[in-house]
């Protein structure tokens, strides 16, 4: 007697079935398998008006519960009759016993999804017409049905129907257990990302930035091959209102991997910060190796990749211009993975598509949207505001003799916004707006000057001499200043703000070299 019990919970007939669809595409399959297994049908408005003119009967909501919607269509399936016929316990005698009272017949599926929220976001400023496409009655149905899967089936996703159909074929119109669990899974997925869309809309409309509750919301874009490592499995999720794109566009090589979606990210972050048309970074291991601003595309291109040309090897190259016959032939010369541009002439990408494996990226159409970054670890996230600032003319102060040149406090700024995308301790050399020696990711400062000009005296000793150094933050003592001095450095900046401040800029007056405080430090840990 128990397992003939335990097989009626498994596999439970679908006697009636709710239809309620924003989205009423692909419905055709789906309404003749309910019709095959003689599943009814209830619907209302536009969804209803689809059913009956795709040929298939359907009972009307209203007519259903005897209740004409109302407010607009604000209330139409919050009803006792449609949320009793969903919620009740098939096998508890009392809701049986009160069902078969007020004569409500059970809901055994639910197909619905929501009012579009996320479209009507990316395409409406109206703050009313975004509110009114704020479902209420769909995700109330879809939690009702989803708490409810050992008795009820949920559908909230187009691309399931092709499930749903599978299963009650091999079914004989009844569903599964697992389909059921599984689907509630799907739902309450749904459910909390829609709701966790609405909540970030709000924060961002009252400019909370850090709310009292944090929800972050992604969808799958893509699963990856595996993570960091092989042996590490690894997905894309997007987390914004238009959540099937990532904003540029992959148009040749093989798959992104995890790897390069994480250098990709960190070159986006860097190039969106240099002037339009005029800048290259090159990206290894999530790290910049070269970056340079040249009017000449070409020549921005050698002079960041001539920084570090063993780090740039199999690495990321971003550029905000557009590609030409020359710089692609440039760029064949060398073995990259990933290409990022804005745009390619159709020269260009002739000549890069020859190479079978390299990954051709647009970006022309990619544009920053999030001002905030989230780290996470374990149970617990770090949130904080982007880092958008590079210097602060304010508090901007030359603290030696010497006094740099209008060219020269040019540069300062280049060396030191790319001080901001190095991990820390960072240094960064350069020599007429291109990187020549960059040092990051040490516990010690020194060490960081020493490798910034090892990686230089390598590959551009000629360039060290009068060279411009910018830190990411203070020198605690002088020994590396000194160090960057005696390589050739002419001009520092550093935020300052060390108890050895003034030692520091005594060993800078002695050197006759100029030397800046910006007041503003640029961790990256």
């Amino acid at each position: 007697m128990g397992n003939k019990k335990k097989n009626i919970i498994m596999n439970l007939k679908i006697e009636n079935a709710l239809i309620s669809l924003s989205d009423k595409d692909n419905l055709l399959s789906l309404l003749k398998t309910l019709k095959k297994y003689k599943i009814k049908i209830i619907s209302s408005g536009g969804t209803y008006k689809s059913i009956q003119k795709l040929g298939f009967k359907c009972t009307e909501l209203s007519k259903y519960t005897g209740f004409k919607e109302m407010l607009d269509g604000r209330v139409k399936t919050l009803h006792p009759k449609i949320h009793a016929g969903i919620l009740h316990d098939r096998q508890n005698r009392n809701h049986k016993k009160e069902m078969s009272k007020q004569k409500f017949p059970p809901i055994d599926l639910i197909v619905v999804n929501f009012y579009p929220f996320q479209q009507v976001v990316k395409n409406e400023k109206s703050s009313k017409n975004i509110v009114e496409n704020i479902d209420i009655g769909g995700p109330t149905m879809v939690r009702a049905a989803a708490k409810n899967f050992k008795n009820v089936s949920i559908i909230t996703n187009k691309q399931d129907y092709t499930l749903l159909i599978n299963e009650l074929n091999k079914n004989r119109g009844k569903t599964s257990l697992k389909f059921r669990e599984k689907m509630s899974s799907k739902a309450f997925g749904l459910t909390a990302y829609y709701d966790a869309m609405i909540s970030n809309w709000f924060n961002e409309k009252l400019k909370i930035n850090f709310p009292e509750r944090k929800i972050i919301f992604g969808k799958k874009l893509k699963k990856l091959r595996y993570g960091e490592n092989p042996h590490q499995k690894g997905s894309i999720y997007v987390s914004d209102y238009n959540d099937k794109e990532l904003g540029f566009k992959q148009l040749h090589g093989k798959e992104l991997s995890y790897n390069n979606y994480n250098d990709i990210f960190s070159a986006l972050s860097i190039i969106k910060s240099i002037k339009k048309g005029s800048g290259t970074v090159i990206i290894k291991h999530a790290n910049p190796c070269g970056v340079s601003v040249k009017k000449d595309s070409l020549n921005s291109f050698k002079n960041a990749y001539s920084c570090d040309p063993s780090s740039a090897f199999g690495g990321v190259i971003a550029c905000n211009y557009k590609i030409s016959k020359k710089i692609a032939l440039e760029i064949t010369k060398n073995f990259l993975e990933v290409i990022l541009a804005s745009g390619f002439d159709n020269d260009s990408l002739k000549i890069l598509k020859k190479k079978k494996n390299l990954r051709i990226i647009d970006i022309s159409g990619y544009n920053s949207k999030n001002t905030l970054s989230i780290k996470t670890f374990d149970g617990s996230f770090l949130v904080q505001e982007k880092n958008m600032k590079i210097i602060d003319k304010k508090k901007l102060k030359c603290v030696t003799k010497l006094k740099p040149n209008k060219n020269e406090l040019a540069e300062i700024e280049f060396a030191f916004n790319v001080s901001k995308y190095i991990k820390s301790n960072a240094i960064v050399l350069c020599n007429n707006f291109s990187t020549i020696g960059i040092g990051g990711g040490q516990p010690s400062r020194l060490d960081s000057c020493k490798i910034a000009i090892q990686k230089a005296k390598k590959f551009q000793p000629q360039k060290i001499k009068n060279s411009v150094a910018a830190s990411d933050a203070f020198f605690p003592f002088s020994d590396g200043i000194k160090t960057l001095i005696e390589a050739g450095v002419k001009v520092i900046i550093q935020p300052g703000g060390s108890i050895r401040d003034k030692e520091v800029i005594n060993v800078a007056n002695k050197a006759k070299i100029k030397m800046l405080f910006s007041g503003v430090r640029h961790f990256n840990h």
